[in-house]
């Protein structure tokens, strides 16, 4: 059987009890969750022998559960497991941090039961597992009303993005908003085809790759997706953690790729070390930031800068209001074209998210020792945004969409650059003197304005309008706080 064919066998037999479960109030973010549980409990009893460190005590393992014949003690025992399970260090209890088991019918376990353990997980190739887990995940963002899709980001945006930026063995990549680890995984097969010794093998499956996230649920699916892939095996030291990322100084790395979430903050708690929910700062008082902000996408870029070994480098992905936001806005885009070799600029098309409406870009610097003279020489913009028109089912953005952006970029050579009708070469110095520094540059003319049944509704730009102000007056009002604290 084809392997292409196999694994979408599987993701179709997984993905098919989903339906049932609905009937119980699940959305598919849950029911990859609770997937995930029973997943990584048959890898495990399939694996006992030859990974002791990831042993499960025999009351709770595979081999028992599926041996019970008692509905009812079945579902009790399985809910003792998954509290056992909680407090365990390491990968085991990452996996099931704060579990709740939301089947509460346990004929409907049963057979989820029986449905995973007719798969030899173990026994298939590393690809499959891999592919079936991304299938599912991909099938969640779909999934509107469980909101699944706002940690998704488009696969052919992060493979481009992994392309231009080629780590290399031995590096350290990580990404502080990992969600379910599309860019830790883009980066792990990129570096994949590159490993040529057994301790660069080591490496790159145990030590290569970090990723954090605030939400435990999307955190333990990176950390499952990780693992299926064959990355992240060893029990004891799990490589990615549940917390604010921003509220605690980062080990320096080579590479930071990343699209942080949007908005002002997030709408959940941060999880901590102890296992309790802790509220997530609004504001982020650190010494190595340039700016005091509640702005969460202008905190992240800071974040990622201090991420960075000297001459790391960094592709993040953020929103339009970062490229011309005043105040801390600006005093942050100064900063960074100064201690940083800003080079790219990606304008990413709207119509590929799963939140309608998303103006967002890549912006791709590299860290530089600091010092008087400016380390941005040229910003380099390539404008994938003006006259494209994507949606996500009839006409998604494919790699061909992002393939002449990558030939641009030319990451071979890129001193060799030249301009295109699309791709555009910019004096950082004079992006510096011009008012808030901003990066919002355009040049192509928007077919869609001369044609008025392509402009935006009444509503829609009302809204945006109200937006902007309710966030300049916030902005305001932190200023006129931090002037008073200091009086």
């Amino acid at each position: 059987m084809k392997r292409e064919t196999s694994s979408k066998q599987i993701v179709q037999r997984v993905w098919s009890y989903a339906h049932v479960l609905k009937d119980d109030g699940l959305a598919f973010m849950d029911y990859t969750e609770q997937i995930t549980y029973l997943l990584f409990l048959k890898m495990s009893w399939e694996l006992k022998d030859r990974q002791p460190s990831s042993h499960i005590p025999s009351r709770y393992n595979w081999g028992t559960l599926k041996r019970i014949s008692d509905d009812r003690l079945l579902g009790q025992r399985y809910h003792q497991a998954l509290r056992n399970f909680s407090g365990q260090p390491g990968l085991l209890g990452l996996i099931y941090t704060k579990p709740q088991s939301k089947i509460n019918d346990p004929a409907k376990l049963r057979l989820l039961i029986e449905m995973i353990d007719k798969v030899n997980w173990s026994g298939l190739d590393v690809d499959v597992k891999g592919e079936v887990y991304e299938g599912l995940l991909a099938r969640n963002a779909e999934d509107v009303r469980g909101g699944a899709g706002q940690y998704f980001t488009p696969r052919p945006v992060v493979k481009a993005i992994v392309e231009v930026m080629r780590p290399e063995p031995f590096m350290r990549i990580a990404d502080p908003a990992c969600g379910t680890g599309g860019f830790l995984l883009a980066a792990y097969e990129w570096m994949k085809g590159q490993i040529k010794s057994a301790e660069e093998n080591r490496f790159l499956h145990t030590e290569a790759l970090r990723g954090s996230d605030i939400v435990a649920n999307v955190a333990r699916l990176c950390a499952m997706n990780l693992y299926l892939h064959g990355v992240g095996m060893e029990d004891k030291k799990a490589l990615v953690w549940i917390g604010d990322s921003l509220a605690r100084r980062p080990e320096p790395v080579d590479i930071v790729l990343t699209n942080p979430p949007f908005g002002k903050r997030s709408s959940v708690s941060a999880v901590g070390e102890n296992g309790k929910k802790q509220p997530e700062k609004i504001y982020y008082d650190r010494d190595d930031f340039w700016a005091t902000t509640r702005n969460k996408q202008l905190n992240f870029l800071q974040h990622v800068w201090s991420m960075l070994k000297e001459d790391g480098r960094a592709a993040v992905v953020v929103p339009d209001n970062v490229l011309f936001e005043s105040g801390a806005g600006e005093k942050i885009r100064r900063n960074l074209l100064t201690h940083c070799d800003v080079h790219t600029l990606l304008r990413l098309p709207t119509g590929i998210w799963y939140s309608p409406g998303v103006k967002a870009n890549v912006l791709f610097f590299d860290h530089k020792r600091s010092g008087r003279q400016i380390a941005s020489k040229n910003l380099w913009i390539y404008d994938l945004r003006t006259n494209k028109n994507f949606t996500l089912r009839e006409n998604p953005i494919s790699d061909d969409d992002v393939r002449d952006f990558v030939e641009c970029y030319n990451p071979s050579n890129p001193q060799k650059r030249r301009e295109t009708d699309r791709f555009k070469c910019f004096d950082c110095r004079e992006l510096l003197s011009s008012e808030k520094a901003s990066l919002d540059i355009s040049w192509l003319k928007d077919d869609s304005f001369g044609n008025a049944d392509n402009l935006p509704r009444p509503q829609s730009l009302s809204k945006a309008i109200i937006q902007d102000l309710e966030a300049a007056m916030k902005e305001f009002s932190a200023v006129e706080k931090q002037l008073n604290a200091k009086r």
